[in-house]
C-alpha cells in the first residue's frame, strides 16, 4: 500500500483548502469557475480537496479568475511547485497561519491522534488560562493571543465532537509539577486532564522522569491516522519553525519510536493516581 499517493499531501490539501477559500470569498460557484478555466469542475474539485495539485500556472489562473491578490497569487504559486515533496517545512509567517490551519483539518478528520509532550501539557488538552499564560511570557503579540487561545480551545472539538478521534496523550511527569502562571492556573489545568482520562477515546499516560532514554527525550511529536487508506501523518513544532512528514519510512520511524515510549510509560491508573498527587501537592503551596 502507499503511504501517499500524489495530491493527498498536508501541502496539497492547504493549498487546496485556500483556493476553495478565495472562490467562496469571490461567491463563484464550482461549476462556474470550472468554465471560466476552460477545465472540467472534477478537475477543479479534485484541486480543492487536495487530492489533485495544480501546476503553478492553474493556480495563477484560478487566483486571476476569481479576483486574488497579487500577493496570494505570489504565495501560492510557489506552495504549489512541489505539493508532493516529502517535506513541508515552514518557518515565519504566513507560512506557520498555513500550517496551523492544516493542522487543524488535520485533527477535524483524524480517527486517532497520539501525542507525545515531554515539555508541556498537549495543546488538544490544555486550558484557556494555561494557554494564555504560555503565550503571555512566550511574547506572543498582546493583540494576538485572544485569537490563538481561541484557536487552541477549538481544538478540543477533535476529541468531544460526535464522533470523537482517539487520543493517546504521553505527558512528561516533570510537567505535572511546573508552574505554568500560577498555583490556580496549574491546579486548574491539572483537573482538566482527569476529566479528560475519564473519557472513553481518550489515553492519558504519564512518562516518568527516572524511565531512562525514551525518544520523547528528542521532543514533542504527534501522529494523526485515519479511516481508509490515507497515510497518516507526522507533526514537529517549535519555537519559530513547523514540519510535516507523511514518507513511509519517516512515519515508520515514529511508529517506532511511539512503542518505546509506550514501554516506559506508566500505566493510566498510575497516571491518574500521579496527576491527583500533583494536584495535592500545588494546592498545598497556595
Amino acid at each position: 500500500m502507499l503511504w501517499c499517493m500524489a495530491g493527498t499531501t498536508p501541502k496539497a490539501r492547504a493549498l487546496g483548502a485556500e483556493l476553495r477559500s478565495a472562490r467562496e470569498a469571490a461567491g463563484m460557484g464550482l461549476r462556474q469557475l470550472a468554465e471560466l478555466l476552460e477545465t472540467s469542475h472534477a478537475t477543479v474539485s479534485r484541486w480543492e480537496s487536495g487530492q489533485r495539485a495544480p501546476k503553478p500556472e492553474d493556480v495563477t489562473a484560478y487566483l486571476t479568475t476569481v479576483g486574488g491578490t497579487a500577493e496570494q497569487r505570489e504565495q501560492l504559486a510557489d506552495l504549489a511547485r512541489d505539493p508532493d515533496g516529502s517535506h513541508w517545512l515552514s518557518v515565519g509567517m504566513p507560512e506557520q497561519h498555513r500550517q496551523l490551519a492544516t493542522l487543524l483539518e488535520i485533527e477535524r478528520e483524524a480517527s486517532r491522534i497520539t501525542t507525545v509532550s515531554p515539555l508541556l501539557i498537549p495543546g488538544l488538552l490544555q486550558t484557556a488560562d494555561y494557554a494564555r499564560a504560555i503565550m503571555t511570557t512566550g511574547g506572543v503579540p498582546a493583540s494576538e493571543i485572544d485569537t490563538r487561545v481561541a484557536v487552541r480551545i477549538g481544538r478540543h472539538d477533535a476529541i468531544v465532537r460526535k464522533t470523537p478521534a482517539h487520543l493517546r496523550a504521553f505527558i512528561g511527569e516533570g510537567v505535572l509539577n511546573q508552574l505554568i502562571g500560577d498555583s490556580e492556573i496549574m491546579v486548574d489545568q491539572l483537573r482538566a486532564l482527569l476529566k479528560y482520562a475519564e473519557l472513553d477515546n481518550v489515553e492519558l499516560r504519564v512518562i516518568p522522569t527516572r524511565c531512562g532514554w525514551h525518544p520523547g527525550l528528542e521532543g514533542p511529536f504527534s501522529l494523526a491516522e485515519f479511516d481508509g487508506t490515507r497515510s497518516p501523518i507526522v507533526h514537529l513544532e517549535n519555537r519559530v519553525s513547523a514540519l510535516f512528514l507523511h514518507e513511509s519510512d519517516e512515519i515508520q520511524a515514529y511508529l517506532d519510536a511511539l512503542d518505546r515510549v509506550c514501554e516506559v510509560s506508566m500505566s493510566q491508573i498510575e497516571s491518574t493516581e500521579l496527576i491527583g498527587d500533583a494536584i495535592n501537592g500545588t494546592e498545598s503551596t497556595q
